[in-house]
């Protein structure tokens, strides 16, 4: 693979300019470019996250094979978003619409974290590390949940 090989999600959606005001609203993120048809619809918008992360969206367009998760039934694409205040975070998510699928908690394997769906359909990890372990460490820890 190239050195310079970066992969940026895409995101699918159909109210593409009420993704990017809940994305900047509710997460932070940035928008750093739209570009529009002349019906409005986005073809292409980047949003750029604190850590310098970013996604595009798109706004849903059947007959060019961009489909939203609302359309499919859901996504089988989940997101991460890694954050000093997840809670914070679900909390505003909440408020602008999105459904809390697992709630914010301290996870066994060194995380706070919860997941949410936004009102677009997709699936977002709220998280943050609350405890610095190893591979071999959170391995031991999934065997015992695993066996518990």
């Amino acid at each position: 693979m190239p050195a310079n090989a970066i992969v940026t999600p895409r995101l699918i959606v159909r109210e593409a300019d009420k993704a990017i005001a809940f994305y900047t609203n509710v997460f932070g993120a940035r928008e750093r470019h739209r570009f529009t048809m002349p019906d409005g619809r986005i073809i292409d918008a980047e949003l750029i996250f604190e850590n310098g992360s970013g996604l595009t969206l798109t706004s849903e367009d059947k007959d060019n094979q961009n489909v939203a998760p609302k359309s499919l039934g859901g996504s089988a694409v989940i997101l991460s978003l890694a954050t000093v205040d997840p809670d914070a975070v679900c909390k505003r998510a909440v408020a602008a619409g999105a459904k809390v699928v697992f709630p914010v908690a301290d996870q066994f394997y060194g995380r706070r974290e919860g997941r949410i769906k936004d009102p677009f359909g997709h699936i977002w990890i709220l998280s943050k590390t609350i405890e610095d372990l190893t591979p071999a460490e959170i391995q031991a820890r999934v065997d015992q949940w695993a066996s518990a």
